[in-house]
C-alpha cells in the first residue's frame, strides 16, 4: 500500500499551511481563551477555500474528500489549535448533512451563509434523558397545518449559545423509525436559549428549548426513517472529532518535543534522559498508530460516509491516545506545560471532551464489538 500523499495532497497541505502560519499562529494563545466563535477566521478561511472542502462543487463546495478536510484540520491545528474547531465546523457534521439531503432551497437559504463563514450550523442531538441513548429522545414533532410543531430541549449542544440554524432531531413517531430531523433558524418563535454555560475546554454552550416552535414542510431535512442517513452522516462529524483529537495531541507533542531540546535540569538537557525518551517514544508510536487509523477512515469513505466501524475505531484509539499524548507533553514540561502561557493545558482540556462528544469511547467499543461477534447487543435493561 501507498501511505504518500498524491502530489496535489501535498501542494493543497503546503497551502494549507502557509495560510496557517500567516495568518492564524500569531494569535493562537489568545484566541484560544476568547468566548464565541472566531468569526474572523470563518472569513478568512472562507476566502481560501477551506469551508466546504467535502461539498460538492454544484453546491459551492470544493468538491473534495475527507482526506483533504483532514489534511486541513491537520495544519491548520499546527498554527492554532482554536481555529481547527472552523475546519470541523464547515466540513463535518451538520454541513454535511444538509449538504447530502437538503432540498435545492435548503441548500441555498442555510448552505451558502455557512460555505461564506457567515454562519454556523449546530447538532441538537443530546437531551436531559437521552445521551449514549439518542434513539429515546423525546422532543417531537407534531403536526399543524403545512408543517410541525416542535416541543421539546436539547443540551450539551455544540454551537448552540451562538449558532444560526439548529440541526435538531425529533420525533415525529415511535420508535427508530419515527425520528428525522428538521432546520430551525434561530429566530424561529419559541426557540428559548436557556443561560450560556462553559465546558471545561471553555467551549460555550445553552440549552435549546423548543416551545410550540412551528416548522414548515419545508425545513424538514430527514421525515420518519430518517434516523440511519442521519447518523450515517453523524460518522462525518466523528472523523473530524478524531483528527482533531490527534492533531492537537501532535501541536502539544511538538511543544514538548523542542522544551527538551532546550530545558535542562540536572546539568542535562530533558531530551537527555532515558526515563523522558521512552516517554517520546511511546508518544510518537501512538501518535503514528491513530493517524494510519484516521487515514483509513477518511479514505476509504472517498467523497461519501464512511464506515461505521472503521469510524468507531479510529475514533476511540484516538481519543485515548490524543488525551494520553497531551498529557505526557504537559507533564514533561511541568509548570510551564500547566501554564496557560503555552496551549499544551489548552490541547489537553479539548482532548478530554472529545473523550465524551460525538461518542464516547464506551458506546464506541459496543459498536466495534457488534462487528467482531457480528451480532447487535442491546444496552437496554
Amino acid at each position: 500500500m501507498d501511505f504518500r500523499f498524491t502530489r496535489e495532497q501535498e501542494a493543497f497541505r503546503d497551502s494549507v499551511r502557509r495560510f496557517a502560519q500567516r495568518h492564524l499562529a500569531p494569535a493562537a494563545r489568545p484566541r484560544a481563551h476568547e468566548p464565541g466563535y472566531p468569526w474572523d477566521v470563518a472569513r478568512l478561511m472562507a476566502a481560501q477555500g477551506l469551508l466546504g472542502i467535502t461539498v460538492g462543487d454544484a453546491d459551492g463546495g470544493q468538491g473534495g474528500d475527507l482526506v483533504d478536510a483532514v489534511i486541513a484540520i491537520e495544519e491548520v491545528a499546527a498554527a492554532c489549535p482554536r481555529s481547527a474547531d472552523v475546519v470541523q465546523a464547515g466540513n463535518f457534521g451538520p454541513i454535511r448533512v444538509l449538504a447530502e439531503y437538503g432540498s435545492a432551497s435548503q441548500k441555498e437559504r442555510f448552505l451558502a451563509p455557512l460555505l461564506r463563514g457567515e454562519a454556523v450550523i449546530s447538532v441538537g442531538m443530546t437531551e436531559p434523558e437521552a445521551g449514549s441513548a439518542v434513539t429515546e429522545l423525546k422532543t417531537t414533532a407534531t403536526p399543524d397545518g403545512d408543517g410541525y410543531r416542535i416541543n421539546g430541549s436539547k443540551v450539551f449542544t455544540t454551537h448552540s449559545a451562538y449558532a444560526d440554524v439548529i440541526l435538531a432531531y425529533v420525533r415525529f413517531g415511535p420508535g427508530i423509525g419515527g425520528i428525522g430531523s428538521v432546520l430551525i433558524e434561530k429566530s424561529t418563535p419559541g426557540l428559548q436559549r436557556g443561560k450560556a454555560s462553559a465546558f471545561m475546554s471553555g467551549e460555550e454552550w445553552a440549552e435549546l428549548r423548543f416551545e410550540d416552535v412551528f416548522v414548515s414542510k419545508a425545513m424538514v431535512l430527514l421525515g420518519e426513517g430518517g434516523f440511519k442517513k442521519q447518523i450515517a452522516g453523524f460518522n462525518v462529524e466523528r472523523v473530524g472529532n478524531t483528527a482533531r483529537s490527534l492533531a492537537l495531541a501532535r501541536y502539544a507533542y511538538e511543544r514538548a518535543r523542542q522544551w527538551a531540546l532546550q530545558r535542562r535540569q540536572f546539568g542535562k538537557l530533558l531530551c537527555e534522559f532515558q526515563g523522558l525518551q521512552w516517554k517520546f517514544a511511546d508518544m510518537k508510536i501512538k501518535l503514528d498508530a491513530g493517524q494510519l487509523l484516521l487515514y483509513r477512515a477518511a479514505a476509504n469513505a472517498d467523497r461519501g460516509f464512511p464506515s461505521a466501524d472503521e469510524t468507531a475505531i479510529a475514533k476511540a484509539y484516538c481519543n485515548q491516545a490524543g488525551f494520553e499524548v497531551a498529557s505526557d507533553a504537559l507533564q514533561v514540561m511541568g509548570g510551564l506545560g500547566y501554564s496557560q502561557e503555552e496551549l499544551v493545558e489548552y490541547c489537553l482540556r479539548r482532548c478530554r471532551g472529545w473523550m465524551i462528544a460525538g461518542g464516547s469511547i464506551e458506546i464506541l467499543k459496543n459498536r466495534i464489538a457488534e462487528g467482531v461477534f457480528e451480532r447487535s447487543f442491546s444496552q437496554r435493561a
